[in-house]
């Protein structure tokens, strides 16, 4: 009887494991609620239960690489080519996008709200001598600030510590940070909407084309990494790009404001 009873328990034990994937994702997704919107929406249609872990984006990839997850949803879509090519991922697919956008405090001394361009917003920091404060973790939106910077010709490590400060941290903290400091931000657009600490820090400069933020899902490699839920990934994946999810991504606002636009390809 004992054996039997461990035997249903265990059962019963590996079919929620079954039912249970781990997503490696990058920390904008969760900290602007779209997780908590969305879950319990896919729970309800397919079952699966989605555990994730909100990094940033290089360190969701590192992860992904080492097997500790199922699925990667990240910002990176450069990484997350290499990632597929190197054989980590099955396939990428566009999911969604937002914006990047820059903040600072209200009275702008680097003068962002006269920019024509990104590139000119962040030449105007640099040369003014304004701070600004980078997340410095290899994440998305660390990624798409350097390509930014070296856009436009300036290494903003050479002022570090004076005018050029990195946080090391979430979006979140650096947001938080920046706002102690009276330092310009780049941020992306979802996680400045959802952020409660705005206090005199006011957006200063968007709606530049290269401050477009794609992102994309792709589910873990079984042949790289042979324990991997492929089915629950295959599930989550199919789930979001169906016109189910993409309306769900959609129907996501804060304040009115729509966070996220699907994009499935």
């Amino acid at each position: 009887m004992k054996l039997a009873v461990v035997l249903v328990s265990t059962l019963a034990a590996t079919q929620a494991l079954a039912d249970t994937i781990v997503v490696q994702s990058t920390t904008s997704t969760k900290n602007s609620g779209l997780y908590d919107y969305l879950l319990p929406v896919l729970k309800q249609d397919t079952g699966l239960t989605v555990n994730v872990v909100a990094v940033g984006t290089g360190q969701a990839i590192k992860n992904a690489m080492r097997c500790d997850g199922d699925v990667l949803l990240v910002h990176a879509k450069a990484s997350e080519e290499r990632f597929v090519a190197e054989g980590y991922g099955s396939m990428r697919w566009d999911l969604m996008y937002n914006d990047f956008v820059i903040v600072g405090p209200e009275q702008d001394p680097a003068k962002l709200r006269q920019a024509s361009t990104a590139l000119d917003a962040l030449t105007r920091i640099a040369t003014s001598g304004a701070k600004f404060a980078s997340r410095a973790d290899d994440s998305g939106t660390h990624k798409k600030e350097r390509a930014l910077w070296a856009s436009a010709g300036i290494d903003p490590e050479l002022g570090s510590g004076q005018w050029y400060m990195e946080t090391g941290s979430g979006m979140g903290a650096t947001l938080n940070t920046g706002i102690g400091l009276g330092a310009y931000v780049m941020t992306d657009r979802a996680t400045w909407i959802k952020f409660g600490n705005k206090q005199d820090t006011t957006l200063l400069f968007d709606g530049d084309p290269a401050l477009f933020n794609q992102y994309g899902v792709i589910p873990v490699s079984q042949k790289k990494c042979p324990t991997v839920n492929a089915q629950g990934a295959r599930v989550f994946t199919e789930w979001l790009l169906s016109d189910r999810g993409q309306a769900a991504i959609a129907a996501y606002q804060v304040a009115g404001k729509p966070l996220f636009f699907p994009n499935a390809d």
